[in-house]
């Protein structure tokens, strides 16, 4: 009998469009300083957005917020090289918040330059919208770049609305009401 090769909860791996294998899997604590060396990769509109910053830097206390969410009402996923937690390139995150009592989530999608364009934002955007379909969540509301119109797209065929656009932001406002889509499928 050939054993298969699991992976846990909320791990997954995938070949981006370039060829390129990345590990999809929850925030671990010990990414903290990897997330604060790998954030001057990430989009410069979605940071100062998630952040209310146009900082680079990630400051030491925010990194390890980030990378210890609280499970009772914050989702966090990271793509990265398919190395153990701390030791490995984060290239991509999806952030998912929702306030204790609440069923709104707001969500925060933060893609690497070096790999813009290969599918992983719009990846981690279905995963996010499985987290929000689980917890019964029945409004996500969250920004994306205006320029990137494949995750836009994907957003709209995930049933999101486009709310508003900002010129200044660089950003769309896009809103799903009513819980997440059908492509919300179970964890692999």
């Amino acid at each position: 009998m050939a054993i298969r090769n699991q992976l846990p909860p909320w791990h997954e791996k995938m070949h981006l469009a370039n060829g390129r294998e990345v590990l999809i899997r929850p925030v671990r604590p010990e990414d903290a300083t990897i997330l604060r060396a790998t954030f001057p990769l990430f989009e410069p509109q979605s940071v100062a957005k998630t952040f209310q910053s146009s900082d680079a830097e990630l400051g030491v206390d925010d990194a390890a917020r980030l990378a210890q969410p609280d499970p009772k009402n914050e989702f966090v996923l990271v793509a990265t090289e398919p190395y153990e937690p701390g030791e490995a390139m984060i290239f991509a995150m999806v952030r998912g918040k929702t306030e204790e009592g609440s069923d709104e989530a707001e969500f925060h999608v933060l893609v690497g330059r070096n790999v813009l364009n290969l599918g992983l934002g719009r990846h981690l955007l279905s995963r996010l919208s499985r987290w929000t379909k689980g917890r019964g969540i029945s409004r996500m509301v969250g920004d994306l770049p205006q320029e990137n119109s494949p995750i836009l797209d994907h957003a709209d065929s995930l049933g999101f609305q486009r709310q508003s656009e900002s010129e200044e932001s660089g950003l769309v406002r896009v809103v799903l009401d009513g819980g997440a889509s059908a492509e919300a499928e179970a964890p692999r």
